[in-house]
């Protein structure tokens, strides 16, 4: 998309027809009242002096909160609660200040989208989820903590406290960044200070690539290093780093210390002394196409001491125990040839021009012969746009994006206007049955320079099991993995901006994440892509039967070491399954037992594999056993097994004894 729009939402917002500007609030310091806790644990400080936020002057004269901290100790871990009564809470911006006089901005306060009331959050490092993206328009709870109504994570981490000294005085600042006619009021805050173990290693990493700017097939090196800080008080052992390669690179040697898995992306670094540096060389080979940027992230996985200042695996950014290493791959690119879709039993097309989709839905069911209804489900973290010249509000069928293709063929439209880099757009398509296979192209993953990077993520999965497909860029984007990125503008009626995604084996969920790249701005703009019609293989089971036997006993060594003599006992499993993509019906299996063999009455099992069959069948084919849900029976001297249906990725066992004649 060539265009951008953020309209008048950058500078102010519009209320009972009104605009109006920034605004903040001041109010005197205050008094903080300390709760004493013993070394090696969490200091709780509070601070309930009541004030106003309504000045209307800016952040640069906060109100201020105070905590002060009598006791030495070293700090390990951060965590702050704020409560307050204020309209619009996305105005609220919370700064907290160390006694070295270390700041980090917990909530920016400038989120114009967010409308709800009330500002109830326990600020931490470790909650899933980032402050202010939890509802635009929810009010959060008056109820005074604690406990704290929400836990979010800050805006920025609170980690970068860690290390510091304790003693001294906490500085919270308070403020409203669009000052003007709203109220509030601070009620309350806590300031929660974890102190450092006694013996503690100071563990961190870094990381670099040999060639920031390979060519495809080159070889590169990787090279970590992990240190302990020679002022660490304790040795750290069982440090390993998790350092999967991305896709992209492919693996081919190491060197250095430690052990490296490919296989499962550990190095195993063992014991790092204070003042100690361990160090590895992973050799590999680029296979990413050109103009591809590889991004390969590390971190420490586990180690026997307690680290100062981060946390060993829990992938927060910004700690000294996690590095990156990227490269931008050299050379001339053209458009990939997709793979061709293989579909046994036949294909068929969801066709967006024989569909409707009413502007701005977010859910649709669509009946396709042959597969059922298949769901379609769409959610943003962004605002999405409402364009006539882009089919109105979005989401919405357009053909004002075509990618290349003749006519007029419509497509799904979204047309979204995106505040952060981290906000996404995320189709969901479930079909109630699998298919063999699928492919689709998304027109229109391009790049515009100070506006946007496209980016999309596209996975699948069959019976819960994640599903990759293959990405086929065009020549403005490229491809690494199951992500494509835009770094070339294209024209909304080229084909520059094409990706294909194809899945080449059974899915029966599809999810198409849509957002932006590192190269996109803090704020990016109005941008768009939109989904063509979808090619599926048409369902198709297949079964498969299997059979394996166990000796259970024999009449002279019991069931110590049995042999096949005269009189052994023999269990034997029928197991048949489909991992197909339809779902097979009035599935019968049968088996004649040989003469050199006599069957064991009463002793079928059934169950939906060889270790679950433990449902007792009888012998014959009549009453309740036969559908329970899968029935067995023996005439003469065949075995007979039925199974009313079986579903993709489903099977039924059945199991049963023989005396060896």
């Amino acid at each position: 998309m060539t265009g951008r729009d953020k309209g008048a939402a950058a500078n102010s917002r519009t209320r009972t027809g009104q605009a109006w500007p920034l605004w903040l609030a001041l109010a005197p310091a205050a008094l903080a009242f300390a709760q004493t806790a013993s070394a090696q644990s969490t200091n709780t400080y509070t601070n309930a002096t009541v004030a106003n936020i309504n000045a209307a002057t800016s952040c640069s004269a906060p109100l201020i909160r105070n905590f002060v901290v009598a006791t030495s100790f070293t700090i390990a871990d951060v965590d702050v609660g704020v409560f307050a009564t204020h309209t619009f809470r996305g105005d609220i911006r919370i700064t907290l200040q160390a006694p070295d006089g270390t700041r980090v901005q917990l909530v920016n306060g400038n989120t114009s989208t967010i409308s709800g009331d009330n500002f109830n959050v326990r600020l931490d490092d470790s909650a899933a989820q980032q402050v202010n993206t939890d509802s635009a328009t929810g009010t959060h709870s008056t109820a005074a903590p604690p406990p704290f109504a929400n836990v979010f994570r800050p805006d920025s981490p609170l980690s970068a406290f860690m290390g510091k000294a304790g003693l001294g005085t906490w500085r919270l600042e308070i403020c409203d960044a669009y000052p003007g006619s709203d109220d509030g009021q601070f009620r309350y805050a806590e300031l929660a200070l974890t102190s450092a173990p006694a013996n503690f290693a100071d563990l961190s990493l870094t990381k670099s690539v040999s060639n920031a700017a390979p060519a495809t097939g080159a070889a590169i090196t990787y090279t970590l290093q992990v240190g302990n800080a020679a002022t660490s008080p304790g040795t750290a052992t069982g440090v390993t780093v998790a350092e999967v390669l991305p896709a992209g690179v492919s693996y081919s040697s190491q060197s250095g210390f430690g052990s490296y898995d490919p296989s499962t992306g550990v190095w195993t670094v063992g014991t790092v002394a204070p003042g100690q540096t361990r160090t590895i060389t992973i050799q590999a080979v680029v296979t990413a196409m050109a103009s591809a940027t590889v991004v390969n992230t590390a971190e420490i996985a586990t180690s026997s001491q307690g680290d100062i200042d981060s946390t060993p695996g829990n992938g927060v950014a910004g700690e000294d125990d996690q590095a990156s290493a990227s490269f931008t791959v050299q050379g001339t690119r053209t458009a990939g040839v997709a793979p061709a879709l293989t579909c046994p039993a036949g294909s068929s097309l969801f066709d967006w021009d024989a569909r409707a989709w009413a502007a701005g839905s977010l859910s649709n069911g669509y009946a396709m012969a042959g597969i059922g209804t298949i769901g379609f489900t769409v959610s943003s973290s962004g605002n999405w746009m409402n364009d006539a010249n882009y089919g109105g509000q979005s989401p919405s069928l357009s053909n004002a994006i075509t990618g290349g293709i003749a006519g007029s063929q419509r497509s799904l439209h979204q047309y979204l206007d995106f505040n952060t880099r981290a906000e996404t757009a995320v189709t969901t398509i479930v079909l109630p049955t699998a298919v063999p296979g699928a492919q689709f192209t998304i027109f229109d993953v391009d790049y515009n320079a100070g506006q946007f990077a496209d980016r999309l993520v596209v996975t699948g999965s069959f019976a819960g099991v994640t599903v990759q497909p293959t990405l086929t860029n065009g020549t403005a984007n490229y491809v690494v993995g199951n992500s494509a990125t835009g770094d070339v503008l294209s024209a909304n009626a080229a084909a520059d901006g094409n990706v294909v995604v194809t899945f080449s084996q059974p899915v029966d969920t599809i999810v198409i994440a849509y957002g932006n790249g590192s190269a996109a701005p803090a704020n990016p703009g109005g941008q768009a892509i939109a989904i063509f019609d979808i090619t599926f293989c048409n369902p198709a089971a297949i079964l498969g039967v299997t059979k394996v036997s166990a000796l259970v006993s024999d009449p002279l060594n019991g069931t110590a070491n049995p042999r096949a003599i005269p009189g052994a006992v023999m269990e034997y499993c029928i197991l048949i399954q489909n991992p197909g993509s339809a779902t097979a019906t009035n599935v019968i299996g049968t088996d004649i037992i040989p003469t050199t063999l006599t069957y064991t009455a009463g002793s079928m099992l059934s169950g939906a594999s060889c270790a679950a069959a433990t449902v007792a069948e009888d012998d014959n084919a009549t009453g309740a056993d036969e559908s329970d849900p899968f029935g067995a029976s023996i005439t003469g001297n065949t075995l007979t097994a039925t199974a009313a249906s079986l579903g993709p990725g489903a099977g039924f066992a059945l199991k049963f004894r023989a005396t060896v004649n």
